[in-house]
């Protein structure tokens, strides 16, 4: 029987109502695809890195045959090949259209601003210390890039409403990948949660149609708008951030070139905004030359693609154990991958950045920038105060990194 036939459509329900719904353990995702928001555990995915495809494929089947109605496999991968992962099938999916922006102005955050404790780690001074230890393996010829990330944990009075602040990341910026997975382990006081609104769409999957958009080389986003303007060409004209964009996008190519057909590359990369910064994108597509192998699903597909130079480095090995020897705080989800992939292949994932973990009082963001030769560690310390912007802004508490 093919996958196809196993799966029985449920009606699409408004994105609104599926917002509304969400609870803290509930799995929530939506982009200009759709929204999706699921409910219940029907199996749990253990596998590790390289056979999650392979086992989510073998969970679906088994669900679609046990009556589950429209199996997916949903949830997050952590960063490190050996970082933990979250991913079920759910026992009840509903599905709508893609958000849309409800409020010209969200209402205010449910926190005082000034009821939070705030740590960085490390210290704003560590931060640079490391981007010019990281300059010096670059001029060793170590390696080409490596993307270093620090955490801002901030602890409030009160438990942070969940749905509160995912309701925010949408209505702030309905156009971008918002999430809510459900990531509790062993030891949490409380249940955590993976909240966030990637910008970055790691690979789409439609039936054989393959889409990837990376992003690499970034300025922060202002009020002024001929500034704005002016930040927009100077990314586009700045050869230090060209070359960090195209180890990127090169990479992507490069692994969907393994699986796809008439594969196309934007041959300059063009300029995506976010309410908080700038980006350098480019937009990656292909047909994949065998769309009935199981072995390439969207998931499948991130896994191959993971980790890009857009969160890693170049050379990848050597970039993920600078990152150990340089970062004080291990990533966990953060620079990972969040999603869904269906019984057909057919799926979603996106690189969790722009994201935080949320257990009882405590918040934990991070944000990563791109340390290549030529770079500013002054410079890479004020991108990442913007890329936090996006949750601090949800969250009450911006201007505080």
């Amino acid at each position: 029987m093919s996958p196809s036939a196993l799966v029985r459509p449920r009606p699409v329900h408004r994105a609104a109502d599926l917002l509304a719904a969400y609870l803290p353990g509930s799995f929530y995702y939506s982009s200009a695809r759709g929204a999706l928001l699921a409910d219940g555990v029907h199996a749990t995915v253990r596998a590790g890195h390289g056979t999650r495809a392979g086992a989510a494929a073998e969970a679906l089947e088994a669900a679609a045959v046990s009556g589950v109605d429209e199996p997916v496999v949903v949830g997050a991968i952590g960063f490190r090949p050996d970082s933990e992962a979250s991913l079920v099938v759910p026992a009840v999916v509903r599905r709508s259209g893609a958000p849309t922006a409800t409020a010209e102005h969200p209402p205010a955050p449910p926190w005082d601003a000034g009821a939070w404790s705030i740590a960085h780690r490390p210290e704003p001074a560590g931060y640079v210390d490391g981007v010019r230890r990281a300059l010096e393996l670059i001029k060793t010829g170590e390696l080409d890039k490596v993307v270093l990330a620090r955490s801002l944990e901030l602890v409030a009075d009160a438990p942070v409403p969940v749905p509160s602040l995912l309701a925010r990341l949408v209505l702030l910026d309905p156009a971008a990948h918002a999430f809510a997975v459900d990531v509790s382990a062993p030891g949490d006081p409380a249940p955590r949660t993976l909240v966030g609104a990637s910008p970055e769409l790691l690979v789409s999957r439609r039936g054989p149609a393959v889409v990837a958009n990376p992003l690499a080389g970034s300025l922060p986003r202002v009020a002024d708008e001929e500034e704005n303007r002016r930040r927009v060409a100077a990314l586009l004209a700045s050869a230090k951030d060209r070359a960090e964009h195209a180890h990127v996008a090169g990479q992507v190519a490069e692994v969907l070139g393994r699986f796809c057909v008439d594969l196309e590359a934007s041959p300059e990369p063009v300029v995506v905004g976010t309410p908080t910064m700038w980006h350098l994108s480019t937009r990656v597509t292909g047909r994949l030359a065998d769309p009935a192998d199981p072995a390439v699903s969207a998931l499948a597909l991130a896994e191959a693609l993971h980790p890009t130079p857009a969160v890693c480095g170049v050379p990848a090995e050597r970039a993920t154990s600078a990152i150990a020897e340089l970062e004080p705080v291990d990533r966990g989800y953060y620079a990972g991958l969040v999603g869904w992939t269906d019984l057909a292949g057919d799926g979603e994932w996106v690189v969790t950045i722009r994201s935080a973990e949320v257990c009882d009082r405590t918040v934990r963001l991070f944000a990563g920038a791109g340390v290549v030769a030529g770079s500013d560690p002054a410079a890479e310390l004020a991108e990442t105060s913007a890329k936090f912007r996006t949750l601090l802004r949800a969250l009450g508490l911006e201007g505080v990194a």
